[in-house]
């Protein structure tokens, strides 16, 4: 049967789509960034809470934090030495792989890499992160929440009932096991429970100077115990740089062969001449 043409689809949302003119701001803002700053980092983040992040961002009011698509971001820096806006920069672009972030700054590189070291806040975890300590459940009442909570308590597993306007826990129960990745029940009652076994922050992994155009990894790729996903980003990152110094390293052995073909030329024609 045919598809009626008055049955259309009308979406109510007041929210504004992200379409191509964010993107084209996004990489304007990039580039107008790169003229008024003298350093950039790419950061990971982790377990990224936006009041923290709001927190740095004031701290940080001279310099410029940009949290978008990495392809976007990479075309705004040049994904290639055609396409770069200055030396070396196509290099950084080919980092920005994972959830990760830019940081244009005109601080020096002790100051930066001093303050993020040190700046690691607990925060709740999220379903896949690794269990950092056993959390177990005596039965009981559950008097730190209100009776409102008991249908959400037993939709997230625990065996609750309600006992005189307060949810009453039947049975002993284990929530997690240090070592083991969380479920998202797990996460939840986790959350619940106001206990923080994660952290958020923010690590500086390559930087890039445009006095000199010097590109550098600051410190290997640390795989953090809390997300298997993360640690195949990281490695895959790894590889590229592998990659990277691998084709280095042949470019350097086809030079040299090339110049022992030439010296055996020479030397041959210098043997002809003798003759």
């Amino acid at each position: 049967m045919p598809r009626a043409k008055r049955r259309k689809i009308i979406s109510l949302t007041q929210t504004k789509k992200k379409g191509l003119e964010m993107k084209q701001n996004l990489v304007e803002e990039i580039r107008t960034s790169l003229d008024n700053y003298d350093h950039i980092y790419i950061f990971s983040a982790h377990h990224i809470r936006t009041n923290k992040l709001k927190d740095m961002r004031l701290e940080w009011g001279q310099s410029r934090f940009f949290l978008g698509k990495n392809k976007v971001m990479a075309l705004a820096l040049g994904r290639t030495p055609e396409e770069e806006l200055h030396e070396n920069l196509y290099k950084l672009s080919q980092k920005l792989v994972g959830q990760c972030g830019l940081l244009f700054t005109n601080a020096e590189k002790k100051e930066v890499l001093e303050y993020f070291e040190t700046r690691k806040y607990p925060v709740s975890p999220n379903s896949g992160d690794i269990a950092t300590e056993t959390i177990e459940l005596k039965a009981g009442l559950l008097e730190q929440f209100p009776h409102c909570m008991e249908p959400h308590l037993r939709k997230l597993g625990l065996p609750t009932r309600l006992q005189r306007g307060i949810p009453e826990l039947l049975q002993d129960f284990v929530v997690c096991t240090e070592g083991k990745p969380l479920t998202a029940n797990q996460a939840n009652i986790l959350r619940l429970l106001g206990k923080d076994m994660s952290l958020f922050y923010l690590q500086m992994e390559y930087h890039w100077s445009k006095e000199d155009g010097c590109f550098e990894k600051l410190m290997p790729s640390v795989t953090t115990p809390n997300k298997a996903g993360t640690k195949r980003k990281l490695a895959d990152r790894d590889d590229m740089d592998e990659d990277e110094d691998a084709e280095e390293n042949d470019d350097d052995d086809d030079e040299e062969e090339e110049e022992g073909e030439e010296g055996d030329e020479d030397g041959m024609g210098d043997e002809e001449d003798d003759s």
